[in-house]
């Protein structure tokens, strides 16, 4: 997007994924029946104004059902979000995003960016061929917390919500303000384009952002780190056979596996032999709780860890980031 202004601005770069905010459908009533990642980021931005002092540019990363979220794209995407975040002009990031998998994507780029400038993850439940699309808003909100100085870290904004990666969920099928923080609450409403901010930004130590970023770059492929679900009359069945493909020579062998217990870390006795069972043929295991909030509070004697305030699917990307290390040449 061109700016004919000859003063030094500031750019927000705008990276597209796909996901419902780029989907179409058949008619503008159908609300569910889109394909998601059918329109392109830079025609998302059409009629949507920059802040006063900002210029605009996009770039396509990726054009994907959020659903269907891969290593491979989650690299790429952060390689690209590092590329401009180095960028001494650029005040920020937006990326647009599937609300599927969008809070697995801000955790995995908080983890390995940690950065110091915004970026800001936004989507929508509505295709943008909707009657009443609501990507459009959520753009625009993130693109007004990609600007903001005191910004920074990743966050979601939907909804006119700001949240922090580390406690943000979808927590409903259909609503428009699908997501949610928790007890944590959010970071920071966005109204009008000005921002008002609840509590501190998301922040991460640089240096192990940096060495996970290092290894994620250099892997072939992430450790294979599974979730099991704990629930009544849960059978440990499927860890043994977990446990069973860690063959030598299989070609690719559970490393880790994430449990997402009940309550405070509590896993039903069937489950929890064949963890420890797991975890004594080398297989890392933590515990996660299922509870939308709180976290797990450390018990007396507990011999397998837990994942603290992290989600199951949190817990496994933390998991997996870990795991790297311990991969050949890690």
């Amino acid at each position: 997007m061109a700016d004919n202004n000859s003063e030094i601005r500031r750019r927000v770069i705008v990276l597209g994924t796909g996901g419902t905010i780029a989907g179409r459908a058949a008619s503008a009533g159908d609300n569910v029946g889109y394909t998601a990642g059918q329109v392109g980021v830079t025609e998302l931005l059409e009629g949507i104004a920059a802040p006063p002092g900002i210029v605009l540019q996009t770039e396509q990363v990726a054009q994907v059902d959020s659903k269907d979220m891969s290593f491979s794209i989650w690299r790429r995407l952060a390689e690209r979000c590092a590329h401009w975040l180095a960028e001494p002009d650029v005040a920020g990031l937006v990326v647009t995003h599937g609300t599927d998998t969008l809070e697995e994507t801000a955790f995995f780029l908080q983890s390995v960016l940690a950065p110091s400038k915004p970026v800001v993850l936004t989507c929508a439940m509505r295709p943008a061929t909707a009657l009443t699309p609501d990507g459009p808003q959520n753009v625009r909100d993130a693109v007004a917390v990609a600007a903001s100085p005191g910004a920074r870290g990743v966050v979601a904004a939907c909804a006119g919500a700001v949240h922090s990666a580390f406690d943000v969920q979808k927590v409903h099928t259909y609503r428009v303000d699908a997501f949610d923080s928790g007890d944590a609450g959010p970071v920071a409403y966005v109204e009008e384009g000005a921002l008002r901010e609840l509590r501190s930004w998301p922040t991460s130590p640089s240096e192990p952002a940096r060495r996970c970023f290092e290894l994620m770059q250099q892997a072939e492929r992430w450790p294979r780190v599974e979730i099991v679900l704990s629930h009544a009359e849960a059978r440990g069945s499927i860890v043994d056979v977990l446990i069973q493909e860690r063959q030598p020579g299989a070609a690719e062998p559970v490393q880790g596996l994430v449990l997402a217990a009940t309550g405070n870390g509590t896993l039903h006795e069937s489950l929890e032999a064949a963890a420890l069972r797991a975890q004594a043929a080398g297989i890392a295991v933590v515990r996660a709780t299922r509870c939308l909030q709180g976290r797990i509070l450390p018990t007396p004697g507990a011999v397998l860890r837990d994942a603290g305030a992290l989600t199951p699917v949190k817990a496994r990307i933390a998991l997996a980031l870990e795991l790297m290390a311990t991969q050949p040449g890690g």
